[in-house]
């Protein structure tokens, strides 16, 4: 059953109304057309609750845009949702193709800082969020009284003499609801095993992300990046107004999980009456990063979920702390999050 427009209505009811479902919730397939946008296939997704979005297939299948009853969601950086043909994986100008939105994903191999392991060079969060999914498919299909949609299709980072990881992702969500949830599931197709880090680029904006904001997370404990995140520990689940000359926090926090085994970060804006809460299973993304930028142009929350927490060193570093992730030739592993939006009562 689906409550759609504060009514609770099974199937049989609902199409009664409609001439076609695509009037309340649907998926439809786009092409960009414009500026460095342009060739980027987009999933447009409606749910009928005020939940809109597009995936991005041409990009991991990543998360752009973002609304709720209109009300954009997520941060939005300058470049646009840049087509991957303008990917450059050298050091830090994985940035001009850093489009924000509300999910993006780095890795498979690596994530954080440009480093330099063995002979091969790795440039900033990896590159995955430039690959093209392949395979891409998307459904919706009543299952009894409830109406779902969902996208999936793959993703493979691989190249001569070196890795080939796979991922395999599968997004949900549902006629009447405020929900995504993302599962993932990473092979290592190779012969050799590889390393593997991952890490969930969650990116909450204006005006969900305000001074009346705050980050609901319960920690067992949090290592600030660098002095100037030390200077604003004791402020970390707290927001100013866009501040001129900002410098970026980073907070590696070790999150408590519930009885489940999930932890829920939660970004409350009492004022907007909104609540953007990111779940995700602990099992295999045991610590979570919060990206704190809160300048002028740049004013951006990241929530960010991960399976290591070499964040501010990378690969390199991690190999040699001896706390590297590592896929066996064949092996797989999966991955669970969900974003959900909450109207306050």
């Amino acid at each position: 059953m689906a409550n759609i427009f504060h009514r609770n209505m099974v199937r049989q009811e609902l199409t009664r109304y409609v001439g076609h479902t695509d009037q309340v919730a649907g998926i439809k397939l786009l092409e960009a057309a414009d500026g460095v946008e342009r060739g980027n296939r987009v999933l447009e997704v409606w749910t009928g609750s005020g939940l809109f979005f597009h995936v991005l297939a041409d990009r991991a299948l990543d998360i752009s845009t973002c609304q709720f009853k209109g009300i954009p969601l997520a941060w939005k950086s300058a470049t646009g949702d840049s087509h991957p043909a303008y990917y450059d994986p050298h050091g830090l100008a994985w940035l001009r193709t850093f489009q924000g939105g509300m999910l993006v994903t780095c890795g498979l191999d690596t994530f954080g800082p440009p480093s330099r392991d063995g002979e091969e060079d790795l440039g900033l969060h990896g590159r995955v969020s430039n690959t093209p999914a392949k395979a891409v498919c998307y459904q919706t299909s009543w299952h009894g009284d409830e109406y779902q949609l969902e996208i999936w299709g793959e993703v493979r980072q691989t190249r001569v003499f070196g890795e080939n990881l796979v991922l395999r992702r599968r997004l949900l969500t549902w006629m009447g609801s405020n929900r995504i949830r993302i599962e993932d599931r990473v092979t290592n197709e190779g012969f050799s095993p590889h390393p593997h880090m991952i890490l969930y680029h969650v990116n909450a904006g204006y005006p969900l992300l305000s001074e009346d904001a705050r980050l609901k997370l319960e920690v067992e404990g949090t290592t600030p990046r660098d002095p100037e995140s030390a200077g604003g520990l004791k402020d970390w689940s707290v927001f100013q107004p866009p501040t001129p000359d900002f410098k970026e926090q980073n907070f590696i926090h070790a999150p408590v999980a519930d009885e489940k085994g999930w932890v829920k970060a939660e970004l409350e804006n009492p004022g907007l009456g909104l609540t953007l809460r990111l779940s995700f299973d602990k099992s295999t993304l045991p610590f979570m990063n919060e990206w704190k930028m809160t300048g002028e142009g740049l004013y951006v929350l990241g929530i960010e979920p991960m399976n290591c927490r070499d964040l501010f060193e990378g690969q390199a570093e991690a190999r040699q702390r001896e706390s590297l992730p590592t896929l066996k030739a064949g092996e797989s592993v999966e991955y669970a999050l969900e974003i959900e939006v909450i109207e306050n009562q």
